[in-house]
């Protein structure tokens, strides 16, 4: 669905401060996808999925998507707001997903419209009937409160909300940085759940930047591990399912004669 062929990125190119962040990265992102992505700090991560996204703008190489008649378009340079059309993403800090100062209904429309292919759309009844089905689907009662502002829920409730207006949107690709790094256990494990029950239910193709790496092996059909701005791995699902944390740390260390050196990303 979406290809990158040879792309990288280098910050202050032809200086003194010159950084490479991300090396000669050739990918193939297929349709139905859940790849979860995990590497320490400064691997590339990010910056990636703001490759992919349009945030930052390639240095080499070239980016192709596959359109729905199966044709290839080279999108290396279309700019972000244009991708957002069909790229959704959910970051880290789960007040970025939403806007806090309007009513839940009112941010469920913007991303309803967002999706809408036909004639102009405006609130009504059979619209906030069919928005409450939608947030039953979280369990959080969010249902009962859609005349209330953003602003009142809790962070794991503004998450959950992020997620599900990401799905209504129908993006092709749903770009995953980090979501959950900043909620409490329990809304955490909350949010993933959802993640992979609206990555099945409405057939997603989804890459997702986790530090955990429990949560790299136990959800998606494919892992990547980034380092140095390199992918240095990358695990289909029947190689997935036979893995472990140690084994995972295991293969990091026989590629690159080092070992992993932030911890979180040994966190279960």
């Amino acid at each position: 669905m979406i290809t990158l062929e040879h792309v990288g990125i280098t910050f202050n190119q032809n200086t003194p401060d010159e950084n490479k962040a991300l090396k000669d990265i050739s990918l193939s992102i297929h349709k139905g996808d859940f790849i979860t992505v995990i590497g320490s700090n400064g691997a590339g991560k990010s910056t990636l999925l703001n490759l992919i996204a349009g945030t930052l703008p390639t240095t080499t190489g070239k980016i192709l998507m596959q359109k729905e008649d199966g044709t290839l378009h080279d999108i290396t340079r279309e700019p972000e707001y244009k991708r957002a059309l069909y790229i959704g993403r959910i970051f880290q800090n789960p007040l970025l997903g939403t806007a806090g100062k309007m009513r839940l209904e009112d941010n469920m429309m913007i991303c309803y419209k967002k999706g809408w292919k036909g004639l102009r759309i405006s609130l009504n009844n059979k619209m906030r009937t069919q928005f409450k089905e939608q947030l039953a689907t979280l369990n959080m009662g969010l249902e009962n409160r859609l005349n209330d502002n953003v602003n009142l829920l809790s962070g794991g409730q503004r998450q959950a909300l992020t997620l599900l207006m990401a799905v209504m949107s129908k993006p092709s690709l749903l770009l995953l940085d980090e979501h959950t790094a900043a909620l409490d256990p329990e809304n955490a494990h909350l949010v993933m759940e959802l993640t992979k029950k609206f990555a099945k239910d409405y057939g997603l193709t989804v890459m997702m930047i986790t530090h955990n790496m429990q949560h790299a092996l136990e959800y998606g059909n494919r892992l990547l591990m980034m380092d140095a701005g390199e992918i240095i791995l990358d695990i289909s699902r029947e190689e997935k399912e036979q893995l472990t944390m140690d084994t995972l740390v295991q293969r990091f260390k026989q590629i690159k004669q080092h070992t992993i050196v932030n911890d979180q990303m040994l966190l279960q």
